[in-house]
């Protein structure tokens, strides 16, 4: 099925950019793409977004997996008749299970795009396709919403 195709190219792409800066640069090297802008910057992360519940591994990967199988249920479930949420669910799922690889493995996510100039977290693909996912899984259910209210306004 295509959304678990989608998923697998986002596992991928972030396996493979994360072998990259582990391979290539050392903890800590920063590379700057855009002077004071934006800069890879090889990193590690025990914990969540913006270094919160740090070094609590069996906790997330347990989380991971609730989420995981739930996510994998939904997209059964909604695959033809939500195109667009099942699009959205399964960046969420590649993207999940891209940092869940790296807890399971080593304890920790390797995080490397860093947006200097407005000190933002250091983050990865698999971060960006959970947020992106996110974003359109909200926007595709606030328009559900409002075509739902559109027709029910109809009806009556």
């Amino acid at each position: 099925m295509i959304y678990y195709g989608i998923a697998l190219v986002v596992f991928l792409l972030d396996r493979f950019s994360k072998v990259l800066v582990l391979r290539f640069m050392e903890y800590g090297e920063s590379i700057p793409l855009l002077e004071g802008i934006f800069h890879l910057t090889s990193h590690r992360n025990r914990g969540a977004a913006f270094g919160i519940l740090q070094n609590q591994r069996t906790f997330f990967l347990i989380m991971t997996l609730i989420i995981v199988s739930g996510i994998i249920w939904y997209i059964w479930r909604i695959r033809k008749e939500r195109p667009m949420i099942g699009w959205s669910l399964a960046l969420i799922l590649g993207g999940a299970l891209g940092n869940f690889y790296d807890r399971l493995t080593t304890g920790e996510v390797v995080d490397f795009f860093d947006f200097a100039l407005i000190n933002f977290p250091i983050f990865n693909i698999a971060d960006s396709a959970v947020v992106i996912g996110a974003g359109l899984f909200l926007l595709e259910e606030i328009r559900g919403s409002a075509k739902e209210k559109q027709k029910k306004s109809h009806e009556s």
